[in-house]
């Protein structure tokens, strides 16, 4: 991976609006100071997998104190119940940033990390409520099989819109964090440096135009055991979905046109009695080590650009800021998200269910 390129990459897309980030430089996390068993909440699938062997694992041998329960998935509303309930039970939840910023102090914990390096760190990697860990791109893609001439098969984001000349049954995750919002606006004209701010009602309304033709998962692991099964065509799912798909020997294409992209984290609830114990953990996965080692897994981009991923072939063919993306990137506005996530889900989640 051309690391400058990241950097120039995402480093391009940050816009003054954004959050500011935050960061010393320095030493590696100290002891926990006595047992304690970390509750990590995160998507499933192998993308938790990964997680476990290369982050949880490492750690807890050089922790011994430190042991891990897994759970998933990284439910909002499950985090606001057990902060509004005084019972937190969740000790590291994989987060948007922009969820992280907005519910900063009252539903996450505020995180100092002293020691912490940010000199080779993308933008935003550090927040005041949470710590990023990669950079997920979802692109479209789809089964090669359902369009196998590829003259005639799909190459832009307006393709997976048009269900005349591309019939066939769409998958999409209703989530914020995998282009929702902004695919609708890319297939109406929009212009990538012109997305933001986010024009909502004009997403949906795009969106409703395939909207018979769409299979709308509960969460990013339906989509992709839709994908296997076949019963989706054309889908948009994350990097770090694909290329457990395609390491299952499944056919698929990327098409790379407009790519949307956005920073995954990890957060503390408010409340968890283990605050000091998570907080020194994730400070570990920004270091070059875990994050090639992340990336090498599941192909995502990685947060620090002092790693050198040994891509295998099949990451190779999700690498967003490599040669093999020929298109554009659009890099989710976190300043943006995180003065309208609430705003965001609610018209989403009432779209769906009218």
């Amino acid at each position: 991976m051309k690391n400058s390129y990241v950097r120039r990459a995402v480093g391009a897309a940050i816009t003054a609006s954004m959050l500011t980030s935050c960061g010393v430089g320095g030493a590696s996390p100290s002891g926990t100071g006595g047992e304690v068993t970390l509750t990590f909440a995160a998507y499933g699938g192998a993308g938790q997998q990964a997680m476990i062997d290369n982050y949880q694992k490492p750690y807890a041998a050089a922790h011994p104190e430190v042991t891990f329960v897994n759970t998933s998935p990284p439910d909002l509303a499950q985090v606001k119940a057990q902060v509004s309930s005084n019972a937190v039970k969740w000790d590291v939840v994989a987060v948007s940033p922009a969820a992280a910023a907005q519910g900063c102090g009252t539903l996450f914990e505020e995180l100092d990390f002293p020691g912490l390096d940010t000199t080779d760190l993308v933008p935003l990697t550090v927040g005041k409520c949470y710590l990023g860990n990669w950079i997920n791109a979802t692109p479209i893609a789809y089964r090669t099989e359902a369009f196998p001439d590829s003259k005639t098969a799909p190459k832009t984001v307006a393709d997976f819109f048009d269900i005349r000349r591309f019939p066939g049954q769409r998958g999409i995750t209703p989530s914020l964090q995998n282009g929702i919002l902004e695919y609708p606006l890319l297939a109406d004209k929009v212009a990538p440096e012109d997305i933001y701010p986010l024009d909502i009602d004009r997403s949906l309304k795009k969106l409703a135009t395939i909207r018979k033709q769409v299979t709308f998962a509960p969460n990013f692991g339906a989509l992709q055991q839709a994908v296997g099964a076949k019963q989706v065509d054309m889908f948009l799912l994350p990097d770090s979905r694909l290329v457990p798909l395609m390491n299952d020997g499944n056919d698929l294409t990327i098409v790379w046109d407009k790519t949307v992209t956005t920073l995954n984290a990890f957060a503390v609830p408010k409340g968890s009695a283990n605050k000091e114990a998570a907080r020194q953990f994730i400070q570990t996965l920004v270091s070059p080590e875990a994050v090639a080692a992340i990336s090498e897994a599941v192909g995502t981009a990685p947060v620090n650009m002092a790693a050198e991923p040994n891509l295998p072939p099949n990451a190779l063919k999700v690498q967003v800021y490599g040669p093999v993306n020929t298109g554009v990137t659009v890099y989710q506005d976190i300043g943006w998200y995180a003065q309208n996530f609430d705003q965001a889900t609610a018209k989403v989640n009432e779209w769906l269910i009218r």
